[in-house]
C-alpha cells in the first residue's frame, strides 16, 4: 500500500484538475493528487495530499478535487472544490501547512468555477476566484471575486514563529550523514507549524550549507569497473586487465589513470572515505606511447598539465625561453659582421690626381708597394696616396 501522485496523464483524462504545486519561498510545501493503493488507477477518487518535508512523508488534508494556491511564502494555503457542473461560492484556507481547514463564503450567489488567480511569487496575501454566472436572458456574466486574509491574518511573525530546518532529514541513520544530499546539508529558515502569522513581502528564505564527510555512496566505479556483488568495493572488468583509457581531441590525448573510483558529479563532500589516485589525466601529443599503467610509482613522476592555467604557463615559458635564444642568435651575428668589417683589407682609393695621371699616360708601381723615394706605405692610408700622387706629379715636371 502506497500514495501514488497523479501527474499529467490524469490531468488530461479530467481526473484531476490540477498538477502538484510547490514554490522557491516556501521550502518543503509540496501539494498534489493523489490515491492510496497498490496502484494508479483512474477509477480511484483522489484526494488532496500535503507534505512538509519536501515529498518523503504525507497526510491526506481534503477529500476529493481541489483547485489550490499558496500564499504568503507558505504561511497560507487557499483551496476551491472542483465541481464538473455544480456551481461554488466556498473558499478553504489553511494556516499550519493543510493540518487544519477552515471555510469562507465569499459570495451569497455561486457561479460555475473557472479558475483562481494570484500575484506571482506568492507574496501576496489575496486571491481572485472568477467565473460565469448565467443571467436571466441565457447570456453568461463573468464574475471574479478577490479575498484579502491580510484582515484575517493580522500579526507580523517574529523571530520566535521561525525554525531551523533540515532538509532531506530523517529519523533513521546516521546523525553525521542525516540530510547529505550531494554531500552537503542545508539547513532553512522558515516559519513554524503553530504559528498564526503572516512572513510579508520582505520574507527571504535563508540557507546553511555544511559539508559531509566522504563515503563510498558519494563514489561510483570508474571506467573499467564494477561494484562487486558481494561487497561495495569496485573491481577492474575481466575484459579490460591493466589497461588505460585515451581520447584524441584537437592533437592531444588525454591517458586517464584511475583507482577504479570517480565521485559522483556535483559532489560536493570532503574528508572521510578518500581513495588513493582516483582520477589522474596525462596530457601528451596523439601518437606518444602510454603510460605503462595505473600504479602509483609510474603516476607519481608524470608531469600533469591538466588546467587552462597551467597550459596557459607553459606556453608563456616557452615563449620567453624562445625570444630568448633568437636574441642571443642576433646579438652573435651583430658581433662577427662588426669584427670582420673592422679586419678586412679595403680596396685602393682613386684621387683626381690618379685619374688625371692615368690620363697623361704616366704610371706608378703601386703593386710594389711603395713609392719613387723608396718609402713604404699601407693601401689603406689616404696620406700616403697623396704623397705618392704628389712625387708623381714632381717626377713629371722634372721630366718636361
Amino acid at each position: 500500500c502506497n500514495l501514488h501522485i497523479h501527474g499529467e496523464h490524469s490531468r488530461n483524462n479530467k481526473v484531476v484538475p490540477m498538477l502538484a504545486l510547490s514554490e522557491p519561498s516556501a521550502i518543503g510545501l509540496v501539494i498534489a493528487h493523489g490515491t492510496v493503493g497498490n496502484s494508479l488507477s483512474s477509477s480511484q477518487h483522489p484526494d488532496v495530499f500535503v507534505s512538509s518535508d519536501g515529498g518523503y512523508n504525507w497526510i491526506g488534508t481534503l477529500r476529493g478535487p481541489h483547485h489550490y494556491s499558496i500564499l504568503d511564502s507558505g504561511a497560507l494555503i487557499v483551496a476551491v472544490e472542483a465541481h464538473h457542473e455544480g456551481q461554488v461560492r466556498t473558499i478553504k484556507f489553511s494556516t499550519d501547512e493543510g493540518q487544519c481547514w477552515k471555510s469562507y463564503n465569499f459570495t451569497e450567489q455561486p457561479f460555475f468555477f473557472a479558475g483562481l488567480a494570484s500575484e506571482p511569487g506568492t507574496k501576496a496575501m489575496n486571491v481572485s476566484v472568477w467565473g460565469f454566472r448565467p443571467e436571466e436572458d441565457g447570456q453568461p456574466m463573468w464574475v471574479a471575486v478577490t479575498i484579502d486574509f491580510q484582515s484575517l491574518i493580522t500579526r507580523e511573525c517574529n523571530n520566535k514563529d521561525y525554525e531551523e530546518w533540515l532538509a532531506h532529514s530523517t529519523e533513521k541513520g546516521d546523525s553525521k550523514r542525516n540530510g547529505c544530499v550531494l554531500g552537503m546539508k542545508e539547513t532553512y529558515r522558515r516559519l513554524k507549524k503553530q504559528s498564526v502569522c503572516r512572513n510579508g513581502r520582505n520574507f527571504v528564505v535563508t540557507k546553511k550549507q555544511i559539508p559531509c564527510p566522504c563515503t563510498r555512496e558519494d563514489y561510483v566505479c570508474d571506467y573499467g569497473y564494477y561494484r562487486h556483488v558481494n561487497t561495495s568495493a569496485c573491481v577492474r572488468q575481466p575484459n579490460t586487465p591493466n589497461k588505460t583509457f585515451e581520447t584524441c581531441l584537437n592533437g592531444e590525448e588525454d591517458e586517464l589513470l584511475t583507482a577504479g573510483y570517480r565521485k559522483v558529479p556535483s559532489n560536493k563532500c570532503e574528508g572521510g572515505f578518500t581513495p588513493q589516485d582516483v582520477v589522474q589525466t596525462v596530457i601528451r601529443p596523439c601518437g606518444v606511447k602510454p603510460s605503462p599503467g595505473p600504479s602509483a610509482k609510474s603516476t607519481s613522476s608524470v608531469t600533469h598539465f591538466d588546467t587552462p592555467k597551467e597550459r596557459l604557463v607553459l606556453i608563456l615559458v616557452s615563449a620567453g625561453a624562445a625570444v630568448i635564444v633568437l636574441l642571443a642568435i642576433f646579438s652573435a651575428v651583430l658581433a662577427v659582421r662588426r669584427q670582420v668589417y673592422r679586419t678586412r683589407m679595403p680596396a685602393f682609393r682613386f684621387s683626381n690626381l690618379r685619374i688625371q695621371d692615368d690620363n697623361n699616360g704616366i704610371s706608378a708601381d703601386l703593386e710594389s708597394g711603395a713609392c719613387s723615394n723608396g718609402t713604404a706605405y699601407q693601401h689603406d692610408s689616404d696620406v700616403v696616396c697623396v704623397s705618392l700622387c704628389v712625387n708623381v706629379f714632381f717626377r713629371k715636371s722634372d721630366t718636361s
